[in-house]
């Protein structure tokens, strides 16, 4: 994805078996309540990773029952059994971001479809699993392609949307098109809701997991 810092290339080491539990270790310890777990594309991987995702979440579940657990995963390149290996794992809340509108996703997410997106969200809400995206603004989308990404989510199944300002990481990377006030956001908000989302959380600097507990507790997922 040409927004994105992080490099790209085959990587030399599978995932480690030992970090699930080195993570549930670490979350343990500090006592956390709420856990979002992503990571990286690994499509080197046969399955891109999703048994890692999987065995992240069983041993987070074994050392913090309490605590609730939300993944925020890639698309598998469309490999369904992949994504029913993280469904099968039972995540609190799955989170896959849709990132741009459609007419600028052969520009921003080359190597990703928007259709795909919809069909990953809708698989997992048809599975019983409360689902989540996101969006960047600022790369040269109108308010009308917003409008219809939001409704193409809440058609998916889709409850809550973060929306934030994309900011570029470096002069390599996709340029800003446009900066937006902060006070465009709650406008921004109140057209996803009106499109059938649960919940909309927009601002400059929200991101993915922005208090991600209040908003899973805002659309009761996870909650007994």
């Amino acid at each position: 994805c040409r927004f994105c810092d992080v490099t790209s290339g085959k990587p030399m080491l599978p995932p480690d078996p030992d970090e699930p539990a080195r993570l549930a270790g670490a979350v343990a310890a500090m006592g956390l309540r709420y856990v979002v777990v992503t990571a990286v594309a690994r499509d080197d991987q046969p399955d891109g990773g999703a048994a890692h995702f999987a065995a992240v979440i069983r041993a987070l579940r074994g050392r913090s029952p309490d605590a609730r657990v939300e993944v925020l995963i890639p698309d598998f390149r469309g490999n369904w059994d992949a994504l029913d290996t993280v469904i099968e794992a039972r995540p609190d809340v799955l989170n896959h971001n849709t990132e741009t509108v459609p007419r600028l996703y052969r520009r921003v997410r080359p190597g990703a479809r928007y259709e795909r997106t919809l069909e990953l969200l809708e698989r997992s809400r048809a599975a019983g699993l409360p689902t989540k995206s996101g969006i960047m603004v600022g790369l040269g989308e109108e308010l009308p392609e917003i409008a219809a990404v939001f409704s193409d989510l809440a058609a998916s199944g889709c409850e809550v949307v973060t929306v934030g300002q994309y900011l570029s990481p470096s002069a390599n990377h996709l340029p800003v098109e446009r900066f937006y006030a902060p006070a465009e956001y709650p406008a921004l908000a109140e057209l996803g809701r009106a499109a059938g989302l649960a919940h909309v959380e927009a601002g400059p600097l929200v991101r993915s997991s922005y208090e991600a507990d209040r908003v899973a507790d805002e659309v009761g997922a996870g909650v007994v």
